[in-house]
Order: structure tokens, then sequence, then C-alpha cells
């Protein structure tokens, strides 16, 4: 129902907002903005739809690889302790655990193509066991959450987007994204642990987060101690050498099983040709009604607004020149991309806005992209408090990006 009622919020507000700049300003192109946002989004949603269609058929034929190569109990094995503590409804040694660390192992590597293939699959199998096929089971939410704040150790897309526009240092965002989007991370887990009534303070998750936390503490000194220059081919190739080392592994252990590699992987791609048509609905819907809303010019009057009042109490209001990226980030992926190039584009790689908006951009995955092709896939429609939890996780990750940026670029 909270989609519901977002999806109806976005057009209502979109064409308020239109009307009065039809009355008070006399704008008699507004409506032909909206509809032209109207048709221009629900293209988008469809051709993105079909561009994850050749990505969902590879990677769910992969993941069927190795889930009968075994990978995917291995990882379940490994992560179970952790994850029985913070899916407490998911059976011991569901599925899904291998599923789920594969999807926020993807996210890490900035692997987008690859974790949402393997986030549809973690899904897809905690609806096995989901009471109540229409509402978002606990479970569900904590996962959905823990994605949409998209913990990224190595941006690779914003390093080579910086590269080719010119920044004298193109990974030097590399460590506030890594610090923001842990700090959204742990936001969403707290949230939906409280309203989970999951303890945090048990031992076993009290280890696995501490160990995730030096982890993160050893990549950051990892990379600070790296000359500048090396640190974005350093992270690229370790991204590119994590990927293909864990393709390997899958077809390996599975030839080490007798599995039929080429029967299971085009076994799971069938699969995934299957979930991207689902997708196609929920996500054109979600997108027309972001494009009525950014076209109307309400996001515009929003951030206009929060300039005057940091303004008046006399804040630096600087980091408002990189806001578009951080209130389009959980509309859209694309949308919030064109916008962190425009800014560099506009105020040069290397300044402040150009680097706080990289760093937004790497800050959080998009949340209700991902709440309509990750609840979509599997026929939900009531999200809980899933949307509010996320975005709690974005105003905490794009916080602490503000207050990074201005401890690293000044």
């Amino acid at each position: 129902m909270a989609l519901n009622y977002i999806w109806i919020a976005f057009f209502v507000i979109g064409f308020l907002v239109a009307l009065g700049r039809l009355i008070f300003a006399g704008d008699t192109q507004i409506f032909n903005d909206l509809v032209a946002a109207v048709f221009a989004n629900a293209k988008t949603g469809f051709e993105i739809s079909l561009g994850l269609t050749g990505a969902l058929t590879l990677w769910m034929g992969l993941l069927r690889v190795g889930e009968k190569g075994g990978v995917v109990a291995i990882l379940g094995k490994a992560m179970g302790p952790l994850f029985e503590k913070l899916f407490p409804g998911l059976p011991k040694g569901h599925p899904a655990y291998g599923s789920i660390m594969l999807n926020l192992s993807a996210n890490m590597l900035g692997l987008d193509n690859a974790a949402t293939p393997m986030g549809l699959k973690a899904m897809k199998e905690m609806q096995e066991v989901n009471p109540d096929k229409n509402t978002a089971s606990n479970a569900q939410i904590m996962f959905l959450v823990m994605n949409a704040a998209g913990l990224t150790i190595i941006p690779v897309s914003v390093i080579v987007y910086r590269i080719q526009l010119g920044a004298a240092n193109p990974a030097d965002i590399f460590i506030p994204i890594l610090i923001s989007t842990f700090c959204a991370l742990m936001a969403g887990l707290i949230s939906v642990a409280i309203i989970q009534k999951i303890n945090l303070f048990d031992k076993v998750v009290l280890a696995y987060l501490l160990g995730m936390t030096a982890l993160i503490a050893g990549i950051i000194l990892f990379f600070s101690s790296l000359p500048k220059e090396q640190i974005s081919t350093a992270s690229t190739f370790a991204a590119n050498f994590i990927l293909m080392s864990i393709i390997l592994l899958f077809i390996v252990l599975a030839l080490i099983k007798k599995v039929n590699v080429y029967d299971a992987f085009v076994e799971g791609a069938k699969e995934g040709f299957n979930v991207a048509i689902r997708i196609i609905p929920f996500l054109v819907a979600i997108l027309v009604a972001i494009g009525i809303f950014r076209a109307s010019g309400a996001m515009d009057f929003i951030i206009a607004g929060i300039t005057m009042f940091f303004d008046w109490i006399g804040v630096d209001t600087r980091f408002t020149g990189a806001l578009p990226v951080a209130f389009m980030k959980p509309l859209s992926g694309s949308g919030a991309r064109g916008l962190m190039i425009d800014a560099m584009t506009t105020h040069g790689a290397d300044s402040f806005i150009g680097r706080l908006a990289c760093t937004m951009q790497g800050t959080t995955d998009t949340t209700f992209y991902i709440v309509a092709v990750y609840f979509g896939s599997v026929g939900i429609k009531n999200t809980r408090y899933s949307i509010g939890c996320g975005l709690l996780a974005d105003l905490v990750g794009f916080t602490a990006a503000i207050f990074v940026a201005y401890l690293f670029f000044g």
C-alpha cells in the first residue's frame, strides 16, 4: 500500500505544482512538459527492462550453475550465523542466504548489472516461504533496505565518469563514498532491526558487524597508502578480477560435481528472461510518476527552499548545488547520474560541488527503483515500512556525504 500512496502523491504534487505555475506565472508550456515526461519515462522504463533482459538472462544462468555447483550453499553457510539473526523468518540453511550474500557482494564491488539478478533470485527464494504472497515479509524488507543502502567498496562507475570529465584525481571520492555508504547501510540495518525487534547486541551479530567495520577500515587504509594515480587502476582491476573469479569458480565447482553446466545455465537463463518481462509494468508505473514530479518543477522548488533556509541560518550553502543528485538518487539512477555529470560539467570535476555530487551518486542505491523491481518481480503489493527505512538510510548516507565532503574537500 505504501508504494500506491507514494505513486499517487507524485502525480498529485506534480499536477498541483504545474497548475500553480500556469496560474501564477502564466507558464503555458508546463503541461506540454508533463505530457512529454509521461511518454518519455514510459519509454525509459520499457527500455531499462529490455536492457535488463540480457544481464538477467546471463546472471540467472550463472547463478543456477553456481547453485548446482554448491557455491550458493557455501556462502549460505559462511553467512548463516549472521543471517539467521537478521532474517529470523527464513529457515536455517535456506538457499536465499547464498543469493543475498552474492547480491551484497556485487553491490560492494559496484557491479550493478550483476547485483540485480542476484537480488531478484534472493527475493524469489524468500517469496517461496512468505506466508502472505501480497505482503513483504520481514526478511524481504531487511534484504531490500540493506540493498537500497547500497554499500559500495569500489565505486567503479563514478570513477570512470570522473576520468572522462578530466578530474585530476578521479579516485579521490573513493574513501568519502565508502564512509558515507557504510553509514547508510548501518542506518538502514538498525532502523529495520528496531522495528522487527532484532537484537543487534547479540554476540554473533556484533562479531560480524565489528568484523565488517574492521574490513572497511582495512580497505580504507590500503587504498590511502596507494599513490593517488594508482587508486583508480587498482580499484577497477580488483572489481573485474573478483567478478571473473566468481564466474570461473561457479563453473569449476559445477564441473567437480559433474553438473551439466550448459543445461544448468540455460535453465536459469530462461527464468531470467521471464523475470525481466514481469518487471516491465512495475517499472513503467513508478518512472512515469517520477517523471511528472520532476517535470513539474517540484524538486527545484524544494531545493530552492532548502537553500534559502540554510542561507538564513548562516550555514555554508555550497552543498545545496549537489542536492539535485541526492533528491534524484532514490527516484532514478540514470537521472541522478545525469545530474552528477551536469554538476561536474557546470562547476568542474574537481570543484567542491562536482566532488560532492559524485560522492552522493556513489552513496546508497535507487530506493524506488529497487522497490518497484524487486517487489514487482514476485508480485508484492504491500511494501509495509520498507520504503520509509530505505529513505532513512538514504538521508543518513547523503548527510554523511555532505560532512565527509567538507572534511575531505573543504
